[in-house]
């Protein structure tokens, strides 16, 4: 413990000093928002008028994992630049860490002192004692303020910890005001940025039914599906999962003249082969068991207007055979049913495979290719298109506030963040993941450092994400393997379902079984 107070009485003038410093002080804070000026010039006032030297304001960095001075007065940039430590490492971290006031006697006989700021030869030959004051705020600690004090000087040692902690106090208000002024800021300015967006996003077309961004790519491809929305030409959409092909599919319904007649869905993935038929074309009373009433299929239900068959890539052959007929006669015939319907449809397709390859591979039929490839066009991915992620995030965001009854933002750093990750998963997970940071987020501004975690999550998804289709062997013929149902199937089939968004059909295809084989290991697995 440094030497008590010295007994004598204190001259009036150093009253006076402290005054001095309280009003100085405060006088600084409403002098400037500049918050380096402000407690540089903090520190100055209780070096020079009290002595207290080479005066440091240590702060967390943005990551919370080094502690670094980040304001400092009488300490060179080498010194300044050197001053960097680990929670819990030597006196300042100590401080920031127990939140507890330390006062070294003398730095000398201290093996916590690291000396990593100022060597010992920079300082004087007498007795240096230092004394580490938290920064604190509301119960919580933002800081630590550290500064030099010789020993052996007449003035009280209470005095001066009386005003280092006037100024710890002054310091906390200056940091939280300055954190607070900067948040409210990066507010406005992305509203105002929003705003902006919002204004141009009105002047253009692109953000017509949810298509959002203003990149050529998107642009390339939303003006082929404006050159062809007044025509029934059949349109091919092409492009990895997630990239909105049901979108463009909805736009390019909405900017015809069947706008005002249904737009009918059909993920021809999620459909169980023997249903095919019955789902697209409908069937009669008594068709087969369980037909107690006659019911239309998607065709019907979609006449006059647009079917959107999605994952065309996985309609069975025999199936194939019937939609081309379909594209050539204009008609359907339910089953059960002894007269053909005729149907006035406009047929739009979309596939994230190749088709020729399938067409190669004997899995999908050429002249089938030929006629829903009349008009075909590419969707760009996320990773094509970096600067339309700034779009989506601001619509999405707004979207999510408006769904949820929230009112949160993106910290512009954060928002950079979003723009430099590639989008494996594209526009769909860029979502996902805007809609988990708004519902988690603990402030109204989502962080740099909520992003950095989120993303680095979905990294690791990434990486840990299945080999698909080692599950069964082929064999000559295309007949599969039988094997047996194993535990260690579980982890890949749910994999596998969570990759296909819980579609069967297309799972199955990806571990190379049947879609029965995959029903029979999920009752056995007892997968839900």
């Amino acid at each position: 413990m440094l030497d008590a107070v010295n007994s004598r009485t204190e001259p009036e003038t150093l009253v006076d000093e402290e005054l001095l410093v309280i009003r100085q002080a405060s006088a600084l804070m409403g002098k400037s928002p500049d918050q380096h000026y402000v407690i540089r010039e903090i520190l100055h006032l209780i070096s020079e008028l009290l002595g207290l030297n080479r005066g440091r304001v240590v702060l967390p960095d943005s990551e919370g994992g080094m502690l670094r001075i980040a304001h400092a007065y009488g300490l060179s940039q080498a010194e300044i630049k050197r001053g960097h430590f680990l929670p819990g490492e030597g006196i300042t971290g100590r401080v920031m860490q127990s939140g507890q006031m330390m006062i070294i006697q003398d730095i000398d006989s201290e093996p916590a002192f690291l000396f990593r700021t100022v060597a010992r030869d920079q300082l004087p030959h007498e007795t240096v004692s230092y004394i580490a004051m938290p920064i604190e705020q509301g119960g919580k600690v933002l800081g630590v303020l550290g500064v030099h004090r010789l020993r052996d000087r007449p003035r009280p040692l209470a005095r001066d910890l009386q005003m280092l902690q006037i100024a710890a106090t002054l310091i906390a208000q200056v940091i939280m005001l300055n954190r607070y002024i900067e948040e409210r800021t990066a507010r406005l300015e992305s509203e105002n940025r929003e705003l902006k967006w919002a204004l141009n996003k009105g002047q253009s077309s692109l953000g017509s039914f949810g298509i959002v961004g203003e990149s050529m790519p998107l642009r390339r491809a939303l003006k082929q599906i404006e050159q062809v929305a007044q025509t029934d030409a059949t349109v091919l959409l092409l492009g990895e999962s997630g990239t909105g092909k049901e979108l463009f599919a909805r736009a390019l319904h909405l900017s015809s003249a069947r706008r005002d007649f249904p737009f009918i869905k059909v993920n021809c993935g999620a459909i169980p082969e023997n249903l095919f038929e019955s789902e697209l074309f409908g069937y009669e009373k008594g068709a087969f068991t369980g037909a107690t009433t006659s019911r239309p299929g998607y065709f019907e239900q979609a006449n006059h207007g647009t079917i959107f068959l999605d994952e065309i890539g996985d309609m069975p052959l025999a199936m194939q055979v019937k939609l081309l007929r379909v594209l050539q006669e204009n008609t359907i015939q339910r089953v059960g049913a002894r007269r053909e319907t005729a149907i006035n449809v406009r047929i739009v397709t979309a596939t994230n495979q190749d088709l020729q390859q399938s067409v190669s591979r004997g899995k999908f039929r050429l002249d089938l290719f030929y006629r829903i490839n009349v008009i075909p066009v590419r969707l760009p991915t996320l990773q094509e298109r970096p600067e339309d992620v700034r779009h989506l995030v601001r619509y999405y965001l707004n979207q999510i506030n408006q769904s949820y009854q929230r009112n949160v933002n993106i910290a512009p750093d954060a928002l950079e963040q979003l723009a430099a990750y590639s989008w494996p998963g594209n526009v769909r997970q860029l979502r996902n993941v805007l809609e988990r940071l708004a519902l988690l987020s603990e402030n109204r501004l989502i962080s740099a450092n909520e992003v950095a975690t989120v993303i680095a999550g979905e990294a690791i998804n990434e990486s840990a994400a299945p080999v698909i289709g080692e599950m069964e062997t082929t064999l000559p013929g295309g007949m599969r393997a039988y094997h047996s149902v194993q535990a260690g199937d579980r982890a890949g089939i749910i994999q596998a379902l969570a990759m296909c968004n819980g579609n069967k059909s297309r799972a199955a295809q990806q571990l190379g079984m049947t879609l029965r084989q995959l029903n029979y290991r999920i009752q056995r697995l007892g997968i839900v």
